[in-house]
């Protein structure tokens, strides 16, 4: 049996990401048999459809659909803007899913865990990825629900996870998500 391949999506490529330090340390938690590919959202196109019907698709949307086929489940990653997810995880969604009846994301299991400096841990940007994911027929873990509040708080200066309590989450995020991938497949 192969392995289960989890594509990473984050919704920020700064240099000091919260979502990249969180995502670093989830896949660092995966049990054996199962790994990481970071997709990259980063330099899309904006989704038009235009594109898409006149046959000149970006080679970024063809690469970014052809990793999306060679993964079994998601992790998305995400900060929290202005009370939703940020633009270039939405533009990455339509992409993705696009052109009508090609939905790359449809079927496979995912989980979603935000991550704030704020004490809510962008609870807005979870929900609202969340319901935009149930659109696109993707299998979001229903519990435990990844909040990362006061990120700012648990990481070391190396961008580590330096809070036990944190990893100890965190632990039980990746430990549930490996299961519901399990049940679902």
């Amino acid at each position: 049996m192969s392995d289960t391949v989890i594509g990473v999506i984050m919704g920020s490529y700064r240099r000091e990401s919260f979502s990249r330090k969180i995502a670093n340390h989830l896949v660092e938690q995966l049990p054996q048999g199962y790994n990481a590919s970071f997709i990259s959202a980063e330099k899309l196109p904006m989704y038009n459809q235009d594109l898409d019907s006149n046959g000149n698709v970006p080679l970024e949307w063809l690469d970014f659909r052809e990793q999306l086929d060679k993964v079994d489940a998601f992790l998305f990653v995400t900060p929290e803007h202005n009370r939703s997810y940020p633009a270039v995880m939405k533009n990455a969604l339509d992409v993705g899913s696009r052109p009508y009846g090609s939905n790359k994301w449809s079927g496979k299991p995912a989980v979603v865990v935000s991550v704030s400096p704020g004490k809510i841990g962008g609870f807005g940007a979870n929900h609202h990825l969340r319901q935009t994911l149930v659109f696109l027929n993707v299998a979001v873990m229903p519990q435990p629900e990844a909040y990362v509040g006061e990120v700012t708080s648990m990481l070391a200066e190396d961008g580590s996870v330096a809070s036990e309590s944190a990893r100890g989450f965190l632990q039980s995020v990746v430990d549930a998500f490996v299961l519901w991938i399990k049940r679902l497949s």
